[in-house]
Formats: structure tokens, C-alpha cells, sequence
């Protein structure tokens, strides 16, 4: 019964979406304010009976109702209830279910704190909302119905959930990765609707900035827990593969960063305005590209979802859709998107858009080096492989002038700044930055890599950059340094963004170059010594979990003066249903580098492999990207925002007053 009603709620969610789609436009176009009203009561349907399927399908994995084809594939009953929980969207069908749940949500959130908006406008919003999600739901229904029966022939038990997908990290990565990804098409509803009344001014980008910056901050905590959590559960000791599937989250982040600066010059001088509704258009085309390579089978990763050329096809279709019908709207509306102001070779507004530029440069890199194999085999040419090496070498090109142009920025003016004003802060940026990233690789490792130089150079060339902008805004205000309280929240979180990117190049440049990696052959009771710390492996057990055994070795970690650091446990779990077999490697970290011991193979002699890595600051790399999701939270709380939504809140009450 509990399928039967999860399917229903999600015909009923499709029905509303259509209906959504509809009759808003159709209240625009003639001027009906009740047609138009009713985007909202509409957008809460399509809400809550996509929650209803989501429930439905929760409870079947929570009672263990096999005779849904989808729980019998991705549960069992010995699986623990967190993942049985987590298991609703540790698939195609469900996870889908779960990015639908999410696109509804969004709507809803635009439809409760959209009433501020123009009716016409919010109408059209909630409008493009709704055809996003009739593609969407049509895609479930038809492909992907999470609730299909195994009747008559109900099995026992279920095949249990993936092991990679047993960990704590399924349940938080999966959500904000899609709250990232689904997030990006409010960016794009908001353009198309400003296209579709031939208004691109600064008011559409003030609306669609808060809305554009809490999606990238999703994406940006997304991306970082899936790179944390690939780190520890596959085993492999790296924090960024540049898997295909990984690229796929990738390019959204970079065409969305380039799009949140386009659009605070948007707002605040009323210029680049086509080039932010490309870029609002290239964010969410980019997002459902990422869907297709993930659910379409084109793909072999440890990352893909599906192998099925039908789901392929309509996600292609859909992808072509969107992209090949808001292009020909921008070109239809194009000639009304005109910019009037001016500015100087070097001004702010020259900066981000060189930083923009550099953006996308590096987003079609990543496209074209995540493309190329596949159209090259699907051209029948043979296979290529595209990987790690290209991709770092690349973007180490695309750093230098991107972190260069980004110290440069926050200090210059908007329309003209004179060199000569800023003359003494650069030149005491660029010797500080240059000093201390010679000095401390110099003190602190045995041997000075030029790349790490390289890299601390820049990301103290940031750090200083802004530390003396913050300086020339203290020194222009009346009460000094108690000034920098009333800065306002935006302006705080454009520091703590930058502060977090600088904090990111650190982490990386560090552990690219200075990370020690050695394999060794151990049994019980044997010691191996790697840079400073020595691993004595002091015994292996065998265990039993709820639905897996596993030999876990147990390590005391110390230094080469003898003395004790911890005592660490790396597992090989069997999964008895799945029959595979998972490493959960052992950690033992502070803030200045990881210990990492995964357990390798067993050897004929009965010793084992085991990989060690010292890892120095690769935890900077996670926290730059805290730091940075930080700063566009203190953004989206700025004041002009809750301010304005303050006085129009008041203006509607007082029009409503005087009108009785």
C-alpha cells in the first residue's frame, strides 16, 4: 500500500508542477492577478506531495517492505536503520527522489520569501520553477519510478546497500551536494524571468544574488565533504582524484563563483549584465550536464548512479532543451540588455571581469578534459585518457593570475583607481607574501620546493592584500579601528571568502609537495619507520558487525623519540550479502597533518600490505572551504537585505491599513 501511495503523490507533484508551468504565464499575459496569485498556493502542492512520496519511500526502507523493487535492491535486514535511512537516496531512483524533493523545496522557499517581488515577476519565477520540475518528474515517472512492485515474487530479504555507501558521510553528502546543484536553477529561474519581461537591471540581481550565493555555498560544503569522505573510505589518500564525477560538481562551482561576482557588479553598477545572464544560464545547463553523465551510464566511476541508454537520452534531450530555449530567448531579448557605465582599464569592475574570465577558462577545461575521452570513444577513435596530471598543471597556470587579480580587487575602486594610491600597501603585500613564503618551507621541511613557494606566495599575497584593504577602510573612518565593526556582513564574507581561498592554496601547495607515502609488508608485531613517526603494528583481530565480518589490525602510532601518539584501528570489512570487501582506513590527525594507514591485501606468508601516508595540512584544504561557505552565510545575512524585506513588510501593512 505504502508504494502505491508514494506513486500516486508523485503523479499529483507532476500534476502541480504543469499546472505551475501554465497558468502564472498564462495570468501575465493577461493580466490576471488572481492566475497569477495562485504560483504560489500551486508551488506548496508540488511541495508537499513530492514530501509525501519522500515519506513513503522512507518508510518502506525503515519497515523493510521488499516487495518495492527499489528497497529489496539497497536494504537488508541486518543493514543499521542510519543507513537504511541513508539508503532512500543511496540509488538512481531514490536519490532522484531525493534531488526532486530538494528542486520542490527550492520553489517553496521562493514562493514563501518571494511575496517581496513584483506579483508579475515572482509569477514568472515560480513559473520557470514549475517547467523545470515537469521535466524533471516526467524523467521519474517515466524512467526512474523509485516505487515499482516485485509482485508476486517478494523476496526474503533485501541485496543490501552499496558498502562505499555505508559510512557516515551518505548522510549529509548527497543532500547538500544536490542543495548546491538544484539551487543553481533559482539562479537561472530568475534570469529567464527578467528575459522574459525584457527587465535586466539591478534589481533583478539584487533579488537573485542571495539566492545564487546560498546555492554556492551548499555546492561549495557538498563538494568539500564528498572530497573528505572519498579521502578516508576508498583508501587511496587523496582528496581530489579528478574523477569525471567529481568534475561534474566541479563545473557548476566554477561557472556559479564566476556568476555570484557577475552579479555584484550587476547590482551595484548596473553593468555585465548579459554577461550574468549567461552565466546564471551556464551554471544551471552545467548542473543538469552533471546529471546526465551521472544517471546516463556514460561514465565509469565509483561515483555513477545508472547505466540506462533510455534515462540517458531523456536527460540529453532535457539538457538540450533548456540550453537550446534560453539561448534563443537571450538572443531574442539581447538587443534590450544594454550596459551604460564606464570604467577604467584598471577599476574593479576590469578585475572581476578578468577573474571571470579566468573562471570560465578554467570551467571549459574542466569540460573539454571530462568530454573528450567520451566523445573520442563514442567516435570510434580508440580510448584517451585525460587525468590528474593535465588537470594540475593546468589549473596551476590559472591560479597565478586568478589569485593575483584577486588581491588586487577588494582594493581597487569601482569605475577608476589611481596605481599610485595603493603603491605602498602592494609593495609591502608583495615583500611579506614573497618573505614568508621563501622563510618557512626554508625553516620548516628538509627540502624548499618551488612550487610550494609559489603557491604560499600567493596565498600570502591574498591574505596581505586583504589585510591592507581592510587597513585603507579603518584609515578613512572617523574612530579607527572600532570601525571595522560596522562593516557590513557582505563585506565581511567577501574576507572570509577570499581568506578561505587563500587558506585552500596553503593546504594545497603543502601536501601536493611535502606529502610522504610509503607501502610496506607488515605482520603482527612488526614497526616501520616513515618521516618522524614510527607504526608498530601491534595486533589483528578478527570482529563482527551487524551485517559484515571484519580483520582489523591495530596500530600504535609514535614518534622516533619513543614517545606514544595513539593508537590507531584500519579495517577489511566483508560484506556478507554484497560479498565485497571495504578498507576503512585509520587516522589520526591535528591541524598540521594526517596520519593515514589503510590496510592493503593479505600476502601469501600472512603478512599484510599496508599504505602509510603523512599528510602535513591537508585539513587546510577542508577548512579554506568552511571558511569560504562562512563568508557567503555572512553575505546572505547582510543588512540591505533584511532591511529592505523590513520596509517592504511595513509598506504592505500600511497600504493594507489605509485601505480598510
Amino acid at each position: 500500500m505504502i508504494g502505491e501511495v508514494g506513486h500516486f503523490a508523485l503523479a499529483l507533484a507532476f500534476a502541480f508542477s504543469a499546472l505551475l508551468a501554465v497558468i502564472p504565464l498564462i495570468g501575465v499575459a493577461r493580466s490576471h492577478g488572481g492566475q497569477m496569485a495562485i504560483a504560489r498556493p500551486l508551488t506548496y502542492g508540488m511541495f508537499f506531495f513530492t514530501l509525501i512520496s519522500f515519506i513513503a519511500l522512507v518508510w518502506g526502507f525503515l519497515v523493510n517492505d521488499f516487495s518495492i523493487a527499489y528497497v529489496a535492491n539497497n536494504s537488508n535486514t541486518a543493514l543499521p536503520a542510519i543507513y537504511r535511512f541513508t539508503a532512500v537516496w543511496g540509488s538512481h531512483e531514490g536519490s532522484f527522489l531525493l534531488w526532486m524533493l530538494v528542486q520542490a523545496s527550492w520553489a517553496a522557499a521562493l514562493a514563501v520569501f518571494s511575496k517581496r517581488l513584483p506579483l508579475v515577476f515572482a509569477a514568472r519565477v515560480l513559473a520557470v520553477m514549475g517547467m523545470i520540475g515537469v521535466g524533471f518528474y516526467l524523467f521519474m515517472l517515466l524512467t526512474s519510478n523509485p516505487f515499482e512492485r516485485t509482485i508476486p515474487l517478494i523476496p526474503v530479504d533485501g541485496r543490501d546497500l552499496n558498502p562505499l555507501l555505508q559510512d557516515p558521510g551518505m548522510i549529509i553528502h548527497p543532500p547538500l551536494l544536490y542543495m548546491g546543484y538544484v539551487g543553481m536553477s533559482v539562479a537561472f529561474a530568475f534570469a529567464i524571468a527578467a528575459l522574459l519581461g525584457g527587465r535586466l537591471d539591478s534589481a533583478w540581481a539584487r533579488w537573485s544574488r542571495p539566492w545564487t550565493i546560498a546555492a554556492w555555498v551548499f555546492l561549495t560544503l557538498g563538494i568539500m565533504v564528498g572530497s573528505w569522505w572519498a579521502y578516508y573510505e576508498l583508501g587511496w589518500g587523496g582528496w581530489w582524484f579528478w574523477d569525471p564525477v567529481e568534475n561534474a560538481s566541479f563545473l557548476p562551482w566554477l561557472a556559479g563563483t564566476a556568476l555570484m561576482h557577475s552579479l555584484a557588479v550587476t547590482e551595484k553598477r548596473g553593468t555585465f549584465k548579459s554577461w550574468t545572464v549567461l552565466l546564471a544560464i551556464s551554471a544551471f545547463s552545467l548542473s543538469l550536464l552533471g546529471t546526465f553523465l551521472v544517471r546516463s551510464g556514460v561514465l565509469v566511476s565509483v561515483h555513477a548512479f545508472a547505466s540506462d541508454p533510455t534515462r540517458g537520452m531523456f536527460l540529453l534531450g532535457f539538457l538540450g532543451v533548456v540550453i537550446a530555449g534560453s539561448l534563443l530567448l537571450y538572443a531574442i531579448r539581447a538587443a534590450k540588455v544594454q550596459s551604460h557605465s564606464r570604467y577604467d582599464l584598471f577599476s574593479r569592475e576590469v578585475l572581476l571581469l578578468g577573474n571571470n574570465l579566468l573562471l570560465v577558462t578554467a570551467t571549459m577545461v574542466v569540460l573539454v578534459g571530462t568530454l573528450l575521452p567520451l566523445v573520442h570513444q563514442q567516435l570510434g577513435l580508440g580510448n584517451i585518457s585525460i587525468g590528474e596530471p593535465f588537470f594540475n598543471e593546468v589549473f596551476m597556470w590559472l591560479t597565478i593570475p586568478f589569485a593575483i587579480l584577486l588581491g588586487f580587487g577588494p582594493l581597487t575602486r569601482w569605475k577608476r583607481q589611481k596605481i599610485a594610491e595603493l603603491r605602498s600597501s602592494l609593495l609591502l603585500a608583495i615583500a611579506l607574501a614573497v618573505g614568508l613564503g621563501f622563510a618557512l618551507p626554508w625553516i620548516f621541511a628538509d627540502v624548499v620546493s618551488g612550487l610550494a613557494v609559489l603557491g604560499l606566495i600567493l596565498a600570502f599575497w591574498i591574505v596581505f592584500t586583504t589585510a591592507a584593504e581592510l587597513r585603507l577602510r579603518v584609515a578613512s573612518r572617523e574612530h579607527k579601528w572600532p570601525a571595522l565593526v560596522k562593516l557590513g556582513r557582505s563585506h565581511w564574507g567577501m574576507v572570509l571568502g577570499h581568506l578561505g581561498f587563500a587558506v585552500m592554496i596553503i593546504g594545497i601547495a603543502v601536501v601536493q609537495n611535502y606529502e610522504v607515502e610509503r607501502t610496506v609488508r607488515m605482520s603482527a608485531g612488526d614497526t616501520a619507520t616513515v618521516g618522524n613517526y614510527q607504526f608498530h603494528f601491534r595486533s589483528m583481530e578478527d570482529r563482527q558487525g551487524p551485517n559484515f565480518t571484519s580483520e582489523s589490525a591495530t596500530f600504535v602510532i609514535s614518534r622516533e623519540d619513543g614517545r606514544e601518539v595513539d593508537t590507531v584501528v584500519s579495517e577489511k570489512r566483508f560484506y556478507t550479502v554484497a560479498r565485497q570487501i571495504q578498507t576503512q582506513t585509520a587516522l589520526q590527525v591535528n591541524p598540521f597533518r594526517d596520519l593515514y594507514i589503510a590496510l592493503g591485501e593479505e600476502l601469501d606468508d600472512g603478512s599484510w600490505a599496508v599504505r602509510i601516508h603523512i599528510k602535513p595540512f591537508v585539513r587546510w584544504i577542508w577548512a579554506g572551504a568552511i571558511l569560504m561557505s562562512i563568508g557567503g552565510i555572512f553575505s546572505i545575512s547582510d543588512k540591505r537585505y533584511r532591511l529592505r524585506r523590513k520596509n517592504e513588510k511595513r509598506a504592505r501593512k500600511q497600504a493594507a491599513a489605509e485601505a480598510l
